[in-house]
């Protein structure tokens, strides 16, 4: 049986930004397949490759066998595209965009009454349905969203973002028809930065960073390979380096300290991977108080997905985010100022 979805040695630049560099992964049918990554990593961009929405530079990528960019009429209608931001009409009832969604697919009348109904039903927006879309909660958009993607069977439905910006009741709504799709043999691929909500439903990952996938598998697999427990550790809540640096200098030797890395872009605070053992706590604490180390804050926990990605690029998630932001902000300065 082929691949639900096949992407190999993915390319694609914007001028002189290479927004992904070289992507590679495989979705079997029906699996919630992740793809996570900080904002611009290319998560984006690799979902609209897929959906024929963008050529790109360089790539092989098939849905359920068929080429994406020879046969893309087809590769279309074994597709649900649902984008992460919502785009509808207002003055339309939610029925009649689902009934303008199904003519646009060709599907039959009765037919069509059918699948609307179903999905109206199964995304429990019955009492919506018949109102119009200018006046729905965004929790209730995003779920219109996701009845329109369906309406045509798609073999593979794509999300870009599916739940930023919703609600936690609304955000768990999603969830739970997500996997209900997964359950009724729909393959699924959702990109997110919410580490808890890919861990909760994917049933692998590939970390995308930099437009390159860093690491791919099961959240267990991917948390199991990083090892040991993780101890955050702030000998202040701003350390100085030279500070910083001489407790990772005394940590590194001890027994049970696997790894520390230096977070600078959090206060340096300090991130260790240790042997699991009940006195890992104790003999750090012991250690730094012997040195005269002051300690502001330290907690251990299993490692999670952003513990994956802290060990693959040397930075969290967060930090990610952060840094993706300012180079944001700086641009849109530079191009302030040439006005």
């Amino acid at each position: 049986m082929a691949p639900a979805v096949l992407i190999e040695n993915l390319q694609k630049r914007y001028g002189s930004v290479e927004a992904v560099k070289n992507v590679s992964f495989k979705i079997e049918p029906g699996e919630i397949f992740g793809l996570l990554g900080p904002n611009g990593a290319g998560k984006t961009t690799t979902l609209r490759a897929l959906c024929t929405l963008i050529t790109p530079d360089a790539g092989r990528l098939e849905v359920s066998g068929v080429s994406v960019i020879d046969q893309p009429r087809i590769a279309r209608q074994r597709l649900g595209y649902v984008a992460q931001e919502v785009a509808l009409d207002k003055v339309l009832t939610g029925r009649e965009l689902l009934q303008l969604q199904a003519a646009i697919y060709h599907i039959p009348g009765k037919l069509a009454k059918e699948r609307i109904d179903q999905a109206i039903g199964l995304l429990g927006i019955e009492d919506w349905a018949d109102k119009k879309t200018g006046t729905y909660s965004g929790g209730i958009r995003k779920r219109l969203d996701l009845a329109a993607g369906l309406l045509h069977q798609p073999d593979v439905l794509v999300l870009d973002e599916p739940t930023v910006g919703l609600d936690i009741d609304s955000r768990v709504a999603v969830w739970d028809f997500l996997r209900q799709l997964r359950d009724s043999g729909t393959t699924v691929l959702i990109t997110s930065h919410y580490l808890e909500e890919v861990d909760a439903l994917a049933n692998r990952v590939a970390i995308i960073d930099q437009g390159v996938v860093i690491a791919t598998g099961t959240p267990s697999e991917l948390k199991d390979r990083v090892g040991g427990d993780r101890i955050t550790l702030r000998i202040r809540e701003f350390s100085p380096t030279e500070e910083a640096e001489k407790a990772k200098a005394l940590l590194a030797p001890l027994a049970m300290v696997q790894e520390v890395i230096i977070n600078t872009a959090q206060g340096n605070s300090l991130n260790l991977v240790v042997t699991p053992q009940s006195d890992a706590l104790m003999q750090i604490q012991q250690s730094l108080q012997n040195a005269g180390l002051p300690i502001f804050g330290i907690a251990q926990a299993r490692p999670s997905l952003d513990d994956v990605y802290l060990a693959a690029t040397g930075k969290t998630l967060m930090d990610a985010e952060l840094a993706a932001a300012g180079s944001r902000d700086l641009k849109a300065e530079k191009k302030q100022s040439m006005r």
